[in-house]
């Protein structure tokens, strides 16, 4: 992978502080969750399909999927997970 598909960890952080503060930002303005965690995984999946190949978004999202069924999201639910995909 190139240095754009693997940014440093000091970028990946400070992206995820930024993310972490317009998620603050928006639950302020009372947005529901639902919609905030929409418009993010929508816009995060729009980027990625502008600078990856298919196949590596698809893995991305199996990933995920794997993730998701294994129960590692729910154990660290409450906590920040901003630039951890």
């Amino acid at each position: 992978m190139s240095d754009r598909q693997t940014p440093p960890e000091r970028e990946l952080s400070h992206a995820g502080s930024v993310v972490d503060k317009a998620i603050e930002f928006m639950m302020g303005q009372e947005i529901s969750e639902l919609a905030i965690a929409s418009a993010l995984l929508g816009g995060a999946m729009g980027l990625l399909s502008r600078v990856l190949p298919d196949e590596v978004v698809v893995q991305i999202l199996q990933n995920a999927i794997e993730s998701i069924e294994n129960g590692e999201m729910r154990h660290a639910a409450g906590k920040d997970h901003a630039g951890e995909a």
